[in-house]
């Protein structure tokens, strides 16, 4: 009960019965990870086909030693903002390893990936600039270009042809290529080399997402971009995640050491 604010009640019930009425409530079950890609609720187990943690590595034995031992060493919180005292050699060492690892000059460490696209889309972009997004980028990649104040453009999931002429109509300005590197909901990949030449011969800045590629797709699983060949001046923007593939949370932005 909200006793200062009844009216709040009234309204949070109705929300809740129109979501029930329409099979749009949804309700949170415990589980917990289990070593081969399952999961249990303490009485039956599943093999997990429905989270991110594709190589297993969130329930992997030597990794949960290590990072008890790591929280020993280093504490279970940062304390601060890392502009201020919560930027550790710990997190400076994860930097440089994931940028030797993804052949780039540098990386910045993210809560989350979506505050790693909020920034790179609201640091990059404003207005009189324009973003061009794929039709199925995800929520958060769209959230991000609502907020930056540039125009959002939109075409055809992976349309080649509709890339273009969003391209072309994007005015005067600078202009952001948006695509997710794997597509969350479909699981397809983005054509990537063309979109670097488009982007090249619009002068766009062509800006990758990848949380569902990088650790899996490419040559050592470095991500959708070196699958298709493309490197640091081809993909100069690229997002990626620590919460999927590598079995833990935070995310990632990687580029060049100016960005």
């Amino acid at each position: 009960m909200l006793e200062h604010a009844p009216g709040w009640d009234a309204a949070l019930a109705e929300a809740s019965g129109r979501r029930a009425a329409t099979q749009g409530a949804r309700q949170r079950r415990p589980l917990s990870p289990q070593p081969g890609m399952r999961v249990t609720d303490g009485r039956r187990s599943w093999v997990n086909f429905s989270g991110n943690d594709y190589l297993g590595l969130a329930a992997e034995p030597a990794l949960a030693e290590a990072l008890a031992d790591a929280a020993k060493r280093h504490g279970v919180g940062s304390g601060a903002s890392a502009l201020v005292t919560g930027y550790s050699p710990a997190h400076q060492r994860l930097e440089d390893g994931l940028a030797d690892y993804l052949e780039r000059e540098a990386v910045l460490l993210c809560s989350s990936g979506y505050l790693a696209n909020l920034a790179v889309s609201t640091s990059l972009a404003t207005r009189g600039d324009c973003i061009v997004q794929d039709r199925l980028c995800h929520a958060s990649l769209i959230d991000a270009a609502r907020l930056s104040g540039a125009r959002l453009r939109r075409y055809p999931h992976a349309d080649e042809a509709g890339m273009e002429r969003q391209l072309a109509a994007a005015g005067t300005g600078r202009t952001m290529l948006v695509t997710d590197g794997v597509f969350s909901m479909d699981g397809d990949v983005a054509p990537l080399a063309p979109m670097a030449g488009l982007a090249a011969r619009h002068g766009a800045l062509l800006v990758v997402d990848d949380a569902h590629g990088i650790g899996v797709h490419g040559p050592g699983g470095r991500g959708s971009a070196f699958q298709a060949g493309l490197g640091q001046d081809e993909v100069p923007v690229l997002v990626g995640t620590l919460g999927k593939a590598f079995g833990s949370c935070g995310a990632f932005v990687a580029g060049s050491r100016a960005l």
